[in-house]
């Protein structure tokens, strides 16, 4: 004989305990806050019901989740009132009718009011739901849907293992209080705790709220308390197959019509009942707490074979090791040729490039060792003029000042020409700079003097900017005022070439503790050639140029142990970077 699914025999017991048109009914409801808390909660509900079906009689059966799965299963109760994850799991097992949805008389009457607040001490080192990680927590029960399953969904969104992720979970049942005071006594670290249970407790005098803190906290609007996790739909009234359709009908009526004003609602802590809502949200979250679907029936297919063929398993695997070894074997020879020629590639472009460099060493040699010749002696001159003529002027009784004052120029420039052609000429020769405390603010400004009437004939402003606190560093003062004057010209020259509308040039000096930052930045067309090919020697886009300005500013860079660097600006244009250390090495 068949046997009997597994509903149809509470049914029939309940059947014969409670007729269709028996006049005692029982309602079973969640005692999260203990027996006797959820008596005096549902009593005046069981009234209102009893007034609405006359002749029947209502009574409160308060539970757990494991009593309540019992009773049902038993058919002690009749009627059910739970979260919606107790629900669905009853509903999985036994015929269930959904009457209504319970509305929070918080939350101004919402549907959606069961959620998890984790929970940790204000003063606890705990900021995030990844600082509990190998902690010691403590829930409702693994069934309760605010007090457990609601965290360990928002967990496995997180990419966390909960099965794995605490070091102990405990498990303390009902009522909810102690959950508050183990954290309070630092019995544990975190509580997973209902929607509004701290506030709850608040209410009631029994916690301080200031003591407490909420992990992940959330504060949707027109709610009154905060929660770590998504929100779900409240608690559900459904009713067994035992009872007829005229009763079911009657108490979801007499449900319907409860208003927020009426004693039952009040003592029940609800706004009143509204038709069933959908539970997909808890279908969702039932679905992320069972995580993937592990395929173990093909591999259990594969044991039972490897069972039965046990000897070519074993040749198929030895085979397979085989081909993996010999795969790896001429994939890490490939890869070993494939690098070497690479490597060798590298070396002769490298040494292509180093013969060039050496080829144009010696050139440069060659023409700087005759442009020192042929320009020293009348720089020489010209400042040998200059002081004459100011010595003459001196010796006069009343000098005259303007005069004077043009000499001075004229001999100060004389010796700055002077000095940068003894500068190229070590350059070359690869002699070392005179390094010295150098003011960079000084040498920004005589560079600007430099260049000012040229950026002023073609109406191309030049600014500065300093930040940090300025101090001098050990540099070679004419071979930084060699670069700087040097990028200013290139900035000139291609703002005169492809001028803008509003053509403009920035010197920016920026001070770190232990380096200093120089940057000349323009807003011209940017760089035509890729950087490192503008910086070889003799590579120029000037009709004009020699292509060594780039390549001067890189060696006298490299000599102070900085940095030279361009590259395209972030708003256009070009950008020079310049790094030198607070001290050299």
């Amino acid at each position: 004989m068949p046997s009997l699914p597994k509903y149809l025999l509470p049914l029939l017991m309940s059947l014969l305990v409670f007729p269709v048109n028996s006049a005692e009914l029982t309602v079973g409801v969640l005692a999260n806050w203990g027996y006797q808390a959820a008596q005096e909660r549902w009593q005046p509900l069981m009234r209102h019901l009893e007034s609405e079906l006359p002749g029947t009689t209502f009574s409160v059966f308060p539970g757990t989740f494991e009593q309540l799965n019992q009773a049902l299963e038993s058919g002690q109760i009749q009627f059910i009132v739970t979260n919606p994850g107790q629900y669905l799991y009853l509903s999985n097992q036994y015929p269930l009718s959904w009457l209504a949805t319970m509305r929070s008389r918080q939350h101004q009457g919402t549907t959606y009011a069961i959620g998890s607040a984790i929970l940790v001490r204000a003063d606890s080192p705990y900021r995030t739901l990844y600082d509990l990680k190998n902690r010691t927590v403590a829930a409702s029960g693994p069934h309760a849907l605010g007090g457990y399953q609601a965290a360990v969904g928002l967990m496995r969104q997180l990419g966390m293992r909960p099965e794995t992720y605490f070091k102990q979970v405990n498990f303390l049942g009902f009522p909810l209080d102690p959950l508050v005071y183990q954290v309070r006594d630092r019995q544990v670290d975190a509580a997973i705790t209902p929607f509004c249970t701290l506030e709850e407790m608040v209410k009631r005098g029994l916690v301080n709220p200031d003591d407490y803190r909420i992990l992940n906290p959330s504060h949707p609007p027109g709610y009154d308390c905060e929660v770590s996790t998504a929100l779900y739909p409240n608690w559900s009234f459904a009713a067994s197959e035992s009872v007829d359709t005229r009763t079911t009908k009657a108490i979801t009526q007499a449900l319907l019509d409860i208003q927020p004003d009426h004693p039952a609602a009040i003592a029940g802590q609800f706004w009143g009942w509204t038709s069933p809502i959908s539970q997909l949200k808890v279908i969702q979250l039932f679905s992320e707490l069972r995580g993937p679907t592990e395929r173990l029936t093909y591999w259990q297919h594969f044991q039972n074979w490897l069972k039965d063929n046990r000897h070519w398993g074993l040749l198929a695997l030895v085979i397979f090791l085989a081909a993996t070894f010999y795969h790896f074997w001429l994939e890490y020879k490939f890869r070993q040729k494939s690098e070497t020629l690479v490597r060798t590639e590298r070396a002769l472009k490298q040494k292509a490039l180093q013969m060039e460099r050496l080829q144009s060493a010696a050139i440069i040699g060659e023409i700087g060792a005759g442009l020192a010749h042929e320009i020293n002696q009348p720089i020489a001159a010209i400042t040998n003029y200059s002081e004459g003529g100011m010595v003459r002027l001196q010796s006069q009784t009343k000098p005259d000042t303007e005069l004077l004052a043009l000499l001075d120029k004229i001999h100060q420039q004389s010796s700055r020409a002077g000095a940068i052609v003894h500068r190229i000429r070590g350059l070359l020769k690869r002699r070392e700079a005179v390094f010295g405390k150098t003011n960079l603010l000084t040498l920004v400004d005589e560079s600007l003097a430099l260049l000012r009437s040229e950026s002023e004939r073609h109406g191309i402003p030049i600014r500065s900017r300093v930040t940090g606190e300025p101090y001098v560093v050990e540099a070679d003062a004419v071979g930084m005022q060699q670069v700087m004057v040097n990028l200013l010209k290139n900035s000139l020259d291609a703002l005169k070439e492809h001028p803008p509308e509003q053509p403009l040039i920035w010197i920016t000096l920026h001070f770190d503790p232990d380096q200093v930052t120089l940057q000349v930045t323009d807003n011209g067309p940017g760089l035509s050639l890729p950087a490192e090919q503008l910086m070889a020697t003799f590579s120029t886009t000037k009709a004009d140029g020699l292509g060594l300005g780039l390549a001067i500013c890189a060696d006298i860079a490299a000599a102070h142990d900085g940095q030279f660097s361009i590259d395209n600006g972030p708003e256009g244009g070009c950008q020079a970077t310049l790094l030198l250390p607070h001290q050299r090495r």
